[in-house]
């Protein structure tokens, strides 16, 4: 079995040495760089305590020698497309196990930056980070099972306003929201 620590740490943004901290109970960043390597066996309690630390299932840090994961072969830099040292995993935003219920939505019909295909995928925000979300795409739900969607431009407790993306569409005023999730990334096929 090999290893996919290096290439979820990288995909969270995180340091070996941020992984080592966040560890129960803490480690060095070299103990976490010679596990990445295979240099230390990584045994089911480094596993768990690594997993825990990145906010992943243990499960995902190792899969098979013949895998047929997704990889990413290339970066686009300043200078144009450039190949990597050696291709990564490409890791799926499901697996990478953030804070808060991840959740998307299909989009039907061309609106605003939006075109028919497009995914939009959020995650719910505390309410204590709602303030953060200002500026932002969000989808909040409103009575009757239906949903408000669009730039959050003003928040008052949990009373919410949303300027929609479709041309011409005046605010919207969600009182009483009971939840808010943030858009954290857009799938368009080419």
């Amino acid at each position: 079995m090999i290893n996919r620590i290096r290439d979820i740490r990288r995909e969270k943004g995180l340091t070996l040495a941020e992984v080592a901290e966040r560890c129960r109970p803490a480690t060095t960043a070299q103990t976490i760089g010679r596990l990445e390597t295979g240099m230390r066996q990584l045994s089911l309690t480094w596993m768990n305590r690594i997993a825990a630390a990145l906010g992943v299932d243990p499960e995902l840090l190792v899969r098979a020698e013949q895998s047929a994961q997704p990889q990413v072969i290339a970066r686009l830099g300043e200078q144009g497309a450039e190949a990597l040292h050696a291709p990564r995993d490409a890791i799926l935003p499901t697996a990478l196990g953030a804070e808060g219920l991840l959740m998307a939505m299909a989009v039907e019909a061309s609106c605003g930056e939006y075109r028919s295909g497009d995914q939009i995928w959020f995650r719910q925000v505390d309410e204590a980070n709602w303030p953060r979300c200002i500026n932002r795409d969000v989808l909040v739900p409103r009575p009757g099972g239906r949903f408000a969607f669009g730039r959050m431009i003003d928040r008052d407790g949990r009373r919410i306003a949303l300027f929609p993306p479709g041309a011409g569409q005046r605010q919207v005023v969600v009182d009483n929201a009971a939840w808010l999730a943030a858009a954290e990334m857009l799938v368009r096929k080419l």
